[in-house]
């Protein structure tokens, strides 16, 4: 009775603690000759929901994702049974994780002996939680304990790191046990080092350094592996460092191992180059230099500025090398250094500067179109893409040959801003053929037009503007129209006759054609002794026809002179 009496009293015990949340120090299982191995779960099948008395069965599990409809192992009921699982592992550095549980019917997890999710109730559907907490570093004891009271049994519980940059800040423990072994044979040195405990590792970085510098901000390698070997190694003597560091899939970089440190083979390098020029050629820019004794081949390093940074372009077995990367108008400073069989490399060479010549002309202009106007052609083009464009050229010809074949003699061009399309090309609208062509040119002076001899020609028919009353021969005087530049109008100008001149003894009428009464009216007259006069009436975007004439005392004119003014039209 005493023993029976006992027996209660302890599982009275196991219900209230159980209830209370707390660890259940007071069951010992029968099966504690099983072990397994973290990060498996330990787990335990009890005929109770108490968690009392021995297991029915104890076993390891990879993953608590189980449901049952029946029995979970021979011995149980189908109802009222629990199932705990249990592992103690490490967490490396710890920090962020997930919990999630399910079940039908309850479930409890605990983390070293705390509650953090409490389920314990008999549903009829699944219940589940999702809880974020932080693990600290080192090893910690992760429960599970689930109970069915009846109908179906259904479990589920993961723990997952969180690694997202912004919630993980924690970062990876250095790894352990590195070590680093150089093969003087191979000239290469291997690192290896043990498995960091991370569970949210994503890999290691490797740096390395020589003796008496520091380790830069870009990693040797990176790898996945607990080992790694550097071939990269230069032959020269010298002593070099190696750390390895842990990285999390938050980008977390941890602290490095103890430093490794390698000799490597002692090498005496070969002689610099000397004797360095610089040719300019149709694919980059050539750098020579005299060959150096004992070398096998050469390195080319290249820098924005004589005392700047050197970058390493190329490497070549012959004592010249072509930079083809060089950007035409772009001056680069050079220098070289020798390289043995072995590998070492010898100091830098004296630098040397070179120039690639621009070479390549824009591209051709298109979209040409040329318009017929009162004052000669307007001419428009689509805009060039040539980045370094300089200027436009229009340019204007005749057309020789018969009708079969006709070739557009040119005649010298006018220069035009590279942020304009148009030009109002002036010329006397007589009705005259001519032919256009519009010629880029870049900040190097290459002519699209020149070097490939190609141009979108286009011909146009001008305008006939000419009076249809002609000017008579035999005036005393000269005329010189000039077309106005801006606001002032068209300037005239006469000479011919004396201040005592009779025949402008009255002054001068200055006339201009009307093409829509088809003469020349009198617009304005000039008092004797005059030699200029400015038209601040005419049109702007035409030509001009004007007569002056001579007025004698009696009122008697000279033989009218003529000439033309055009303007072009007002920006």
């Amino acid at each position: 009775m005493n023993s029976a009496r006992r027996a209660t009293t302890a599982a009275a015990t196991a219900v209230a603690l159980a209830t209370a949340g707390t660890l259940l120090t007071t069951v010992t299982p029968a099966s504690a000759a099983v072990s397994c191995t973290s990060p498996v779960f330990k787990r335990q099948f009890f005929a109770n929901t108490t968690f009392s008395g021995t297991p029915k069965k104890t076993d390891c599990d990879t993953a608590i994702d189980q449901s049952w409809s029946g029995a979970p192992a021979s011995g149980l009921p189908k109802d009222n049974f629990g199932v705990r699982w249990s592992v103690t592992r490490d967490f490396g550095s710890g920090g962020p994780f997930t919990l999630t549980a399910s079940a039908l019917d309850g479930i409890r997890v605990y983390l070293d002996g705390t509650r953090k999710i409490d389920l314990w109730k008999n549903t009829s559907t699944t219940v589940s939680k999702t809880l974020n907490v932080t693990i600290p570093s080192g090893k910690h004891t992760l429960r599970v304990d689930y109970v069915n009271w009846t109908g179906n049994a259904k479990v589920k519980f993961a723990y997952t790191p969180r690694t997202t940059a912004t919630v993980d800040k924690t970062k990876p423990l250095a790894p352990t046990g590195a070590k680093a072994a150089y093969d003087t044979t191979t000239g290469k040195a291997r690192l290896t080092w043990t498995p960091n405990k991370e569970m949210d590792l994503a890999g290691y970085r490797v740096y390395r350094r020589l003796k008496g510098a520091s380790f830069g901000t870009t990693p040797l390698a990176t790898t996945t592996s607990t080992s790694y070997t550097d071939t990269t190694l230069p032959k020269t003597g010298a002593t070099y460092y190696y750390e390895i560091r842990a990285k999390d899939k938050a980008g977390n970089t941890g602290t490095g191992t103890t430093d490794q440190p390698v000799t490597t083979l002692d090498r005496t390098a070969p002689a610099a180059p000397t004797g360095l020029t610089t040719a300019s050629q149709e694919n980059g820019l050539r750098v020579g230099w005299k060959a150096a004794a004992e070398a096998t081949s050469y390195r080319v390093y290249r820098s924005a500025s004589a005392d700047g940074t050197y970058t390493r372009v190329g490497t070549t077995a012959q004592v010249s090398y072509v930079d083809t990367t060089a950007v035409e108008g772009t001056t680069y400073h050079y220098r070289v250094t020798s390289l043995d069989a072995a590998g070492n490399e010898s100091a830098r060479s004296s630098s040397v500067s070179g120039r690639r010549r621009d070479e390549t002309p824009p591209s051709l202009v298109t979209g040409v179109t040329v318009t017929p106007t009162e004052y000669g052609f307007e001419v428009r083009w689509d805009a060039n893409p040539t980045p370094d464009l300089r200027s436009y050229v229009v340019r204007r010809g005749e057309l020789w040959g018969d009708e079969e074949e006709q070739v557009c003699s040119l005649y010298p061009g006018y220069y035009v801003s590279a942020d304009t399309t148009s030009y109002a090309y002036t010329t006397l609208p007589d009705g005259e053929e001519s032919c256009f062509i519009v010629d880029a040119v870049d900040d190097a002076g290459n002519s699209a037009f020149q070097w490939t001899g190609d141009a979108q020609i286009v011909v146009a028919t001008e305008l006939d503007t000419t009076p249809s009353v002609e000017t008579p021969e035999g005036s005393p005087l000269t005329l010189e129209a000039a077309g106005a530049e801006g606001d002032e109008g068209n300037r005239l100008s006469w000479h011919g006759l004396g201040e005592d001149a009779p025949e402008q003894a009255a002054g001068y009428r200055i006339y201009r054609w009307n093409r829509g009464t088809s003469a020349y009216e009198r617009i304005d007259v000039a008092a004797p002794g005059a030699t200029e006069y400015v038209d601040t009436g005419a049109a702007r975007g035409t030509t001009s026809y004007y007569w002056v004439t001579a007025v004698a005392a009696d009122g008697t004119e000279s033989v009218p002179t003529g000439d033309y003014a055009i303007t072009a039209p007002a920006q």
